[in-house]
């Protein structure tokens, strides 16, 4: 009810976000985009880094 009590949400964000990059980049792969699939992994490797970087300031 009261999301924004809730620090991680901005986390569960990137993490979906970061979900989302991986289903479309195996979409594009799929359709034969490799252009597409790789820029789209790049972005999620970006992503990922930031998540892992905001875990290890959390702990």
């Amino acid at each position: 009810m009261f999301g924004f009590f809730n620090g991680n949400s901005a986390q569960k964000e990137r993490e979906q976000r970061y979900h989302s990059l991986l289903h479309e980049a195996m979409q594009a792969q799929r359709s034969g985009d490799i252009r597409l699939y790789s820029e789209l992994s790049e972005a999620a490797d970006l992503l990922l880094k930031e998540i892992e970087k905001a875990e290890q300031t959390q702990a």
